[in-house]
């Protein structure tokens, strides 16, 4: 019996060197790090990797999440497009050791380019739910991904409110879920959840877009009051505004001062979008959508344009009931 366990560790050992090394054999043949920031990167199916990690799986799992870490930092350009491979690298790493933690999280903030995208993260933070049932961010991060990508603030509020009863969740939780409960939310609670969002995350990557995001609320709400400028012109002289100069013009303006069209960059002005008629900041060229992705704002934006060539006596075009 003794030499038998004198021989395990030996052989553990050796088990353990024949994973690392058809591991290595694996990517021996492919320059990593310029293959992954092409998109070729190759990723195994995850109950083939962990037949073949002969008991080792959580090595592999190490692995492959320095793979998905070197993926994003080496990107000089934009992420979104390898998110396809960052989700399939995540999904890997969590079937072989689903008892990690970071990597969940790490698709929550990454996964965000596409509604594919979000329902992958979305189900990696389920993942985390189950193996880490007292943390949470993992629900907090699911409820976010609801609410602000996939637009269902009930199902959001169904998990924040799961977050906001485990030990360490932040108080304001509370109240998140109860504006969420109270009615569809809109762009003031968008802003309470990026507030949030800005000043919890580690990511420094992901302050900067939650900030960015920020920037973009506050120039909507500013085009809002010109919108309401805008009716008003339409109810004193019976036409729509040409330009949105035409609010500052006669003997009896609409508004005395136009805001500015960025809170923080100058140089920028407002301007009437010839496709879907709305008052727009030349600096975003479309009014604000609860979506980070420009491409995403730009179809639903397309989506809303109305032909307003046969005339509304109601409404001018970009009009609100």
């Amino acid at each position: 019996m003794s030499g038998r366990r004198g021989r395990s560790p030996f052989r553990r050992g050796a088990l353990l060197a024949l994973a690392v090394a058809a591991t290595g054999a694996a990517h021996s043949r492919m320059d990593t790090q310029v293959r992954a920031l092409g998109g070729e990167l190759f990723v195994p199916r995850p109950e083939h990797a962990r037949l073949w990690s002969l008991g080792f799986a959580p090595v592999l799992a190490d692995f492959y999440w320095v793979e998905a870490l070197q993926l994003v930092g080496g990107e000089t350009g934009r992420t979104e497009r390898h998110a396809p491979v960052v989700a399939s690298l995540i999904e890997l790493v969590t079937t072989l050791d689903p008892w990690v933690d970071h990597p969940y999280r790490f698709a929550a903030l990454w996964l965000t380019d596409s509604p594919r995208s979000v329902e992958r993260a979305n189900a990696l933070l389920e993942k985390a739910i189950a193996h880490h049932p007292l943390e949470w961010r993992n629900p907090y991060y699911l409820g976010f991904n609801w609410f602000f990508y996939l637009e269902d603030p009930v199902r959001a509020a169904g998990f924040l409110e799961r977050a906001a009863a485990l030990s360490g969740s932040p108080p304001y939780l509370g109240a998140l879920v109860a504006r969420l409960r109270a009615d569809a939310g809109g762009i003031e609670l968008a802003e309470a959840f990026l507030t949030q969002m800005a000043r919890s995350t580690e990511d420094g990557y992901a302050r900067a877009a939650y900030l960015k995001a920020l920037d973009e609320i506050e120039t909507e709400r500013r085009a809002r009051g010109l919108d309401q400028a805008r009716l008003e012109f339409w109810r004193r002289r019976g036409r729509d505004i040409e330009s949105v100069e035409e609010l500052l013009a006669g003997p009896a303006p609409v508004l005395a001062e136009l805001p500015s069209a960025h809170p923080i960059f100058a140089g920028f002005r407002w301007q009437i979008d010839p496709r879907s008629g709305e008052i727009v900041s030349s600096f975003y060229g479309s009014r604000y959508e609860l979506h980070l992705q420009e491409a995403e704002r730009r179809r639903q934006a397309e989506w809303r344009v109305r032909d307003w060539s046969g005339g509304s006596e109601a409404l001018p075009p970009g009009g609100t009931s």
